[in-house]
């Protein structure tokens, strides 16, 4: 398992728009995932081909925190990433179960800036 355990100094004004710095894009292995906390969540973050993908990394099935050490995949062209626990496949893109309808993982925004990987949480409520 890597987790990204580096810390970066946020952008001037810790960027407004919720933006959090967590990595350099070389730490993100293609096909590989790695687990960062963000603003205290526990943040899955894929590489696949050329996409970023970030998914809480909590699995809704077995209930741990387990998802950035599941397979990466895909299924039919969709990017996948499959629980070590259980072997769910969820979609990178949608955070939606491909196997059990209804299920999800919730998803947050990624975004690769200035060779630097950024997530923006999304939260509920």
């Amino acid at each position: 398992m890597s987790i990204a355990t580096d810390t970066y100094t946020r952008r001037p004004a810790a960027d407004t728009q919720g933006w959090s710095p967590v990595c350099p894009l070389e730490r993100l292995e293609p096909e590989r995932g790695v687990a960062a906390l963000v603003d205290g969540a526990q943040v899955a973050l894929f590489r696949a081909g050329d996409e970023l993908f970030a998914l809480d990394n909590l699995d809704p099935v077995g209930g741990a925190y387990v998802l950035s050490r599941g397979i990466v995949g895909s299924r039919g062209g969709t990017p996948t990433v499959a629980s070590p626990l259980h072997k769910q496949v969820y979609d990178l893109r949608t955070g939606a179960c491909l196997d059990l309808p209804g299920v999800a993982v919730p998803r947050h925004d990624v975004r690769c800036r200035d060779g630097l990987v950024e997530v923006r949480l999304r939260r509920e409520g």
